[in-house]
């Protein structure tokens, strides 16, 4: 029986498709890998609570989707490939230091490169605000996350992931610890319009790794599998009191078809469609709590049968669960 066959004769029965996802009423812009890392305080060789942690990083690499080809930034405009270089210290002792987090003079990306998703690396590098993914029991609060690096380099996400001595003339020499793995599993970008509602967008995953919730993925809000309304906010418009966001000239450049899916009355938000929108760092989004059943509330299935993409992490929260 050929895919989608048995959906026409039982519109109930879901449909299988590439990357483990299966579903029967949503449309699947993009699957892929997804991996959850966090990085200890500038000091702090261990970490035993969410105070200790200094950012909390999603790392996506996308596989197949709707459309084999999509679009990032011209890589002259980003971070691949780029050395890591020395930063001034700011004064503030939980300030990133490692090329793999921003510092005022670098730029959004901007241009345009296409990638073969299917038989090229793309790996998108973000960082979410509050340090944590929005929890279940608040519905409708936004948790404001960026995209941090784009990059078609493995090498690019190990360089982000590892930790750095540097010397201040203020505090002298510092550490900022390599980044520790917190889950890898599956991710899917599903685009959903129901009868008379507008579109909308969701982000849902499903953990492999750890086998089991642990401390850590409690604390950062780490379900065995979670959705997320997904929006992406307007680099355009001048921020409010709710959103700072990030400074003028580190926001995405988007190309002009991308940027005029806001529209002429210049929404400020609006659904992740299509999924390049993530190829550009200086991204800003918002994820917004859907449900922790994906199963159950969207009718959606994920199997969570995928490799490793990164090595160079400390493994042991991944595989226990425990803070490291």
């Amino acid at each position: 029986m050929g895919e989608g066959e048995e959906s026409k004769k039982n519109p109930e029965a879901p449909v299988e498709i590439q990357c483990g996802i299966i579903t029967n009423r949503w449309w699947v812009q993009e699957r892929g890998e997804i991996f959850f890392f966090y990085r200890p305080k500038v000091g702090k060789e261990e970490v035993h609570g969410a105070e200790e942690v200094q950012r909390l990083y999603i790392v996506l690499r996308p596989e197949s989707g709707e459309r084999s080809v999509e679009e990032k930034q011209d890589p002259a405009s980003g971070k691949e490939g780029a050395k890591k270089e020395t930063k001034k210290d700011d004064g503030h002792p939980d300030t990133p230091k490692s090329s793999s987090d921003s510092v005022a003079s670098e730029e959004g990306g901007h241009g345009i490169q296409k990638v073969k998703i299917e038989d090229e690396l793309l790996v998108r590098f973000i960082i979410m605000g509050r340090k944590r993914l929005p929890p279940p029991s608040q519905k409708g609060r936004p948790y404001w996350g960026y995209v941090e690096m784009v990059t078609t380099k493995i090498e690019d996400v190990k360089s982000a992931l590892q930790g750095e001595d540097y010397n201040t003339s203020t505090r002298g020499h510092r550490h900022n610890p390599p980044a520790r793995a917190a889950g890898e599993g599956v991710y899917g970008i599903l685009r959903h319009n129901p009868g008379g509602r507008k579109m909308h967008t969701h982000l849902i995953y499903k953990l492999e790794f750890p086998p089991e919730d642990g401390d850590i993925q409690e604390t950062l809000n780490i379900d065995r599998e979670a959705s997320f309304l997904i929006q992406i906010k307007n680099p355009e418009l001048p921020e409010n009191s709710q959103f700072r966001g990030l400074q003028r000239k580190r926001k995405a450049s988007f190309p002009a078809h991308l940027q005029g899916e806001f529209g002429r009355r210049r929404r400020r938000f609006i659904p992740l469609d299509p999924p390049d929108f993530l190829n550009y760092e200086g991204c800003e989004f918002l994820l917004i709590a859907a449900s922790d059943d994906v199963e159950g509330e969207l009718g959606v299935e994920l199997t969570a049968e995928c490799s490793d993409l990164v090595e160079t992490a400390s493994i042991a929260p991944l595989l226990k669960g425990t803070w490291a």
